[in-house]
């Protein structure tokens, strides 16, 4: 097994380049052809892992610094925070400092504030902090009950109307065209976006889509606001080209204003966004409107080992329609390494528990948590992997949940890290001449941080995590700027927390594909990969399933290293049997044919696995009070259909209660990290009397069976618990991080 690979948080030069040729050094053929063309349309087709962001950088660098751009020129467009932050960054360590690179939306909001009072004049209207509120009343002021799923997908639906320039009658129509899976009648949610804009309206506040529309309206109506902006801007670079919108595209003809002074980057094959409006006909059809365009193809992948892009490529092969004709074929330029594997598994649960035991003999081998990844289709996959892994004591960060910059460790630590600097590095005179990441551990010292981590997880333990992050940012940035201060380090810290460019922290990364994409790991694990999930149920139409095809090949292209791909036949354990391997598998993995080709090539030939996930398998878990069959988790924690009658022991639930409090404070945790609500809500429905019947409650593992078993069949049979858990109870049970959030 190779080392880890280590994606340093300030790559590419360890000083800025002295001359223009030298930012070129490093450079492969096709990445200099896009560095050094400066003049006209440019077109970059780069596929996964070919070094997209280093070739439009340095482009950027090299024509600042041979003095064909000023940076003010430049307006550099992306579609996340933390892809904007971290080609600032790139653009900084390469002498090319005060070049914009933002987000569409950010960059359209700060020319519209500028632009306001001349424009319009008076006030700018607030932005609305949660749309999703807006939608609820303007559902219920329309007579409209909506859930909260459908809450969620009939903000989606506004939000899409608003990025294709839908108004709200022309919704039904347009929903229809583009054969969108609508969560209510068309003319229902018609109704509600009328509502909403009305609010919207009433109340002086506009969303996140309304600053593009509006930035365009006034770009249209004053051409010398106009004029200004393209006086200020004359260059332009546009990154993940495949990802904009009808309403972006329009924007961005208004601030060329008839120029061509553009370099666009994509990849058809990575359009994955269509449901927001995202398409890949201006990238496609680029060379159309621009028949004098440089077109470079970026096919070198530099990031995943020989045996993953053969996988790529393999998936792509299959694909149709007008994405599939401009695919890219990878090469590696990395060394050989392990086949992917491939993992059928009996149900759901045990497949949850094999990619923890393997993911946990990875850690064993040297691969760091932070440099492996669980990656499914849909979020409601998580909470099996969440138990999976806690049981096997593995620290998991789940992408989307609270931001970094926003922890209060972090936030206070900010605090503390600038006192320091305002007093000049530090209190302690031992330091003087200490170097900043010292300087660091120090302020963070007095707050939590040590050089060992804490035994365990849960609160403490993700308290220290995020400390250390800090810290070994800090160390990277000495790396890359010795001379930089404890200041210089706080600015640093502002600036990434402006672009929610947060870094690292030492876990096992959950996170839907979609979530994932930008994102590179050493290993990969692609799970739930069964037909109705990959692709999804309600993809149907030909398009919609290619895109799920698209999917899947940005999982794949995740991986630097190590690859895994598994499926599940039954939810349930006991469950029929009945799921079949996703169809895009066919071909690939071993002993399976490409749908409507015979013999189609093989991609892979990593084995084909069966694995129980060392479970015993039990038939289905069926509801105690009606006998129905269960399949939702929560249902299947509580042994019950929710809507079922609880016969829960209230004065037993309490005991429960209470015993938790005072084992979470002898673990120094939380008190869900001993027991969820939901698992003691199951234990005094059921009030066991044994420990066999204790082990078939869900959320009641081997582990916490043999810490706990006593102490709850006491309470369950009137009996008084054994005490607090003793020293070595502690130290084992702390090693099983959060199985779930407190309140499911």
């Amino acid at each position: 097994m190779t080392a880890p690979t280590h994606t340093p948080l300030f790559p590419d030069f360890p000083a800025v380049p002295d001359s223009a040729d030298a930012v070129l050094a490093g450079l492969d053929p096709e990445q200099r052809a896009v560095a050094t063309a400066l003049h006209g349309p440019v077109c970059v087709l780069a596929g996964a892992g070919t070094g997209k962001t280093r070739a439009i950088t340095h482009r950027i660098a090299y024509g600042v610094r041979a003095g064909i751009l000023q940076p003010s020129s430049v307006l550099a467009v992306t579609f996340t925070a933390r892809a904007a932050g971290e080609m600032r960054g790139r653009l900084r360590q390469l002498g090319a400092g005060g070049v914009q690179a933002r987000t569409f939306h950010s960059a359209a909001l700060r020319q519209l504030q500028y632009f306001w009072p001349r424009a319009v004049g008076g006030e700018m209207p607030r932005l609305a902090e949660r749309k999703i509120q807006l939608v609820a009343e303007a559902g219920a002021r329309s007579r409209i009950r909506l859930d909260r799923n459908e809450l969620r997908d009939v903000t989606g639906e506004i939000e899409w109307a608003k990025v294709t320039q839908t108004a709200p009658e022309d919704y039904p129509a347009a929903a229809a065209k583009a054969a969108r899976d609508v969560p209510r009648d068309p003319a229902e949610i018609a109704r509600i976006y009328t509502t909403y804009e009305q609010l919207k309206r009433d109340r002086g506040v506009i969303d996140f889509e309304d600053v593009l529309l509006l930035t365009v309206g006034v770009l249209e109506d004053r051409p010398d606001v106009a004029d200004a902006v393209r006086s200020q801007y004359q260059h332009f670079v546009v990154d993940e080209y495949q990802d904009v919108s009808p309403l972006q595209q329009r924007l961005l003809d208004l601030w060329l204003g008839g120029r061509d002074s553009v370099c666009v980057v994509g990849d058809a094959s990575q359009t994955i966004y269509s449901f927001t409006g995202a398409t890949p006909e201006f990238l496609l059809g680029f060379r159309g409107r621009h028949p004098q365009a440089t077109v470079v193809k970026l096919v070198r992948d530099y990031r995943s080992t020989p045996q993953v892009v053969h996988l790529a490529n393999g998936l792509l092969s299959q694909a149709r329609g007008q994405a599939a004709q401009h695919r890219l074929e990878l090469v590696s330029q990395r060394e050989a390494g392990p086949e992917p594997v491939y993992t059928e598994y009996p149900d759901e649960p045990a497949e949850a528990e094999g990619t923890a035991r393997r993911i946990r003999e990875l850690m064993d081998e040297g691969v760091r948590p932070s440099e492996i990844a669980v990656l499914y289709r849909v979020n409601a996959q998580s909470e099996v992997y969440e138990q999976a892994l806690a049981d096997a004591g593995v620290p998991y960060q789940l992408r989307g949940a609270e931001r970094f910059f926003e922890r209060p460790e972090v936030r206070e630590a900010g605090m503390l890290l600038r006192g320091a600097a305002r007093a000049g590095g530090g209190s302690d005179p031992g330091l003087d001449d200490a170097d900043l990441p010292a300087h660091v551990r120090a302020v963070l010292s007095t707050r939590g941080w040590s050089t060992e981590p804490p035994a365990g997880s849960g609160a403490v333990r993700d308290r220290w995590e995020s400390l250390a992050a800090l810290v070994r940012l800090a160390e990277d940035f000495h790396r890359a700027r010795p001379q930089a201060t404890l200041a210089d380090f706080v600015a640093e810290l502002d600036e990434r927390a402006g672009a929610q460019h947060a870094p690292t922290v030492e876990g096992v990364t959950l996170a839907s594909l979609h979530a994932a994409k930008g994102l590179e790991w050493d290993a990969v694990f692609l799970v739930g990969l069964t037909e109705g999930t990959m692709p999804i149920t309600y993809a149907k139409t030909d398009e919609q399933v290619e895109e799920e095809r698209r999917l899947l090949y940005v999982g794949v292209t995740r991986a630097r290293f190590h690859l895994s791909l598994s499926w599940a036949l039954s939810r349930s354990p006991g469950g029929r049997g009945g799921r079949r391997p996703s169809r895009f598998l066919d071909g690939l993995r071993p002993g399976s044919a490409a749908r409507g080709r015979a013999g189609g090539r093989s991609a892979a030939t990593g084995g084909v696995e069966r694995g129980s996930g060392g479970r015993k398998r039990r038939g289905p878990v069926q509801c105690r009070v009606c006998g129905r069959t269960l399949s939702d988790a929560g249902e299947i924690k509580l042994m019950r259909c929710e809507d079922c009658p609880s016969d829960m022991d209230e004065a037993l639930y309490e005991r429960l209660r209470e015993w938790r409090v005072e084992q979470a404070k002898a673990l120094g945790q939380p008190a869900y990290c001993v027991f969820t609500d939901k698992t003691l809500l199951a234990i005094a429905e059921v009030r066991p009397t044994s420990e066999g019947e204790l082990s078939v409650i869900s959320g009641v593992g081997a582990r916490k069976l043999d810490k706990f078993g006593a102490d709850v069949l006491a309470l369950c049979t009137g009996g008084e618990p054994g005490g607090a858990a003793g020293d070595e109870a502690v130290e084992e049970a702390a090693g099983e991080v959060v199985e779930e959030e407190p309140g499911k």
